[in-house]
C-alpha cells in the first residue's frame, strides 16, 4: 500500500493483547482503512495531519482508529517528516511564580500548535549545565529549544548556546545574540512607583527580589529611575528571595521606619508576607502604608486587603516564545532582539492616598 507521497504505509508495531478472553493482534493501517471505508493513503493523511481530507472522512478515520485501538507509529512519522513535533524547555527551577506560569503558557501554546513539550530543569545556573542540558535534549529528539533564563549564569558573563539550534530565550538580557521574549519589567515597575507618588506619597520604598535575578534587577533599576526623575529621595533598598517568608522578615524591618508610607514589592508573594508583618506591627494598609506588588497572581484579589499589583501576561509570553521557535523551524525571517510584552496596573484596596498620621 502507498501513502500520499508514494512511501510505504507505516504499520503499527505488532503485539498481542487479551480482549474478552481471546487473543487479538494490534490493528494495522490497512485494518483502519477497511473499517472506515477509505484508502490507506487517506488514513496516512489523517494520521500525519495533512490537509485535503474532508471533516466527515476525518471523523470516520478517527472513529475507526479508536474502535480498533490503532496508534500511528510516531517514530516513523518523525523520521519521514524530519521533525519530532516536540519543543524542549530548559529552566533553572520551578520554585518561582514567573517560571511556573511561563512554562504553563509555553506548554499550552505548544499544544495548540500540535507540539509536545519536554522539560529539563537545571539545578545550577552555570554554562556547563546549560551545555549538558542541550546535549540531553538532543538525545530526547526535540525540534527547538526555549530557555527560561531568569537568573545570571554563575560562570559566564554572557550566555553562550550551541550554534545552529533553533532557540528562543525568555526573561534574559541576551537580545543582542538571540531571540528574547520578556515582560516589560521596567515599564510595569515605573507605573507602580508613579501610582504611589500620584497618591501623594513623598517617596516609595522597595522590597526587591534576589540579586541574581534579571527580573529583580530590572524592577529595582526602574524603581530608582522613576524616583530620581521625580526628584524624590531614594530609600535604602530592602531585599528578599521572592518568598512570602522573606517578605514577612523585610516587613518587620520596614514597619519600624516611621517615614515609610509606600512600598513597592517586586512580587506578590513577598507582598503577602509584607502585609502580615505590617498588620502585626499595627501599621494599617492602606491608611498608614500603601503596598503594591508585581505579577497579579490568582490569589492577589483575596489578600487582606486585596492587593494592588502589576499584571504580567504570561500567556502572551508563552505564545510568543512558541511562535518564535516555530518561525525558525519554518525558515521564516527572524531577527535577534527582545520583544517586550506590555504590563498593566491592577488597582485594588492595598494602595490609597497619603493621610495625616494618627496621634501617637
Amino acid at each position: 500500500m502507498d501513502t500520499a507521497d508514494g512511501a510505504s504505509a507505516p504499520r503499527a508495531r505488532v503485539r498481542t493483547r487479551t480482549r474478552a478472553g481471546r487473543r487479538t493482534q494490534s490493528a494495522s493501517m490497512a485494518d483502519v482503512a477497511r473499517l472506515a471505508g477509505v484508502s490507506s493513503q487517506t488514513v496516512s493523511r489523517v494520521s500525519n495531519g495533512y490537509t485535503g481530507v474532508t471533516e466527515e472522512t476525518r471523523r470516520q478515520v478517527l472513529a475507526a482508529m479508536e474502535e480498533l485501538g490503532y496508534r500511528p507509529n510516531s517514530a516513523a512519522r518523525a523520521l519521514k517528516r524530519g521533525e519530532f513535533r516536540t519543543i524542549g524547555v530548559i529552566t533553572f527551577g520551578l520554585a518561582t511564580t514567573g517560571n511556573v506560569r511561563t512554562l504553563e503558557a509555553i506548554a499550552t501554546s505548544a499544544a495548540h500548535e500540535g507540539y509536545a513539550v519536554t522539560l529539563l530543569p537545571v539545578a545550577v545556573p552555570t554554562q556547563n549545565e546549560v551545555r549538558g542540558a542541550f546535549s540531553r535534549l538532543g538525545e530526547l529528539a526535540v525540534d527547538a529549544v526555549i530557555v527560561i533564563l531568569e537568573v545570571h549564569l554563575l560562570d559566564a558573563v554572557t550566555l553562550s548556546l550551541p550554534p545552529h539550534v533553533r532557540i528562543v530565550v525568555a526573561d534574559s538580557d541576551a537580545g543582542d545574540r538571540y531571540t528574547v521574549v520578556d515582560t516589560d519589567q521596567a515599564g510595569g515597575s515605573r507605573t507602580a512607583v508613579r501610582h504611589l507618588l500620584d497618591l501623594g506619597h513623598q517617596t516609595v520604598w522597595h522590597l526587591a527580589g534576589p540579586e541574581e535575578s534579571y527580573a529583580a534587577e530590572r524592577r529595582a533599576q526602574a524603581w530608582r529611575t522613576e524616583l530620581s526623575e521625580a526628584g524624590r529621595v531614594i530609600p535604602p533598598l530592602v531585599r528578599g528571595d521572592w518568598s512570602a517568608e522573606s517578605g514577612y522578615r523585610a516587613g518587620l524591618e520596614l514597619a519600624r521606619q516611621e517615614e515609610c508610607t509606600a512600598i513597592f514589592a517586586a512580587n506578590d508573594q513577598m507582598a503577602l508576607g509584607l502585609l502580615r508583618a505590617l498588620h502585626e506591627r499595627g501599621r494599617r494598609v492602606p491608611d498608614d502604608v500603601s503596598v503594591i506588588g508585581f505579577d497579579d497572581i490568582a490569589e492577589a484579589g483575596s489578600f487582606l486587603p486585596p492587593l494592588t499589583t502589576v499584571h504580567q501576561d504570561f500567556a502572551e509570553v508563552g505564545r510568543l516564545c512558541v511562535e518564535g521557535v516555530l518561525r525558525q523551524m519554518r525558515h521564516e525571517e527572524t531577527e535577534h532582539g527582545t520583544t517586550l510584552v506590555p504590563t498593566r496596573l491592577v488597582v485594588r484596596s492595598s494602595t490609597g492616598p497619603l493621610r495625616a498620621r494618627r496621634e501617637r
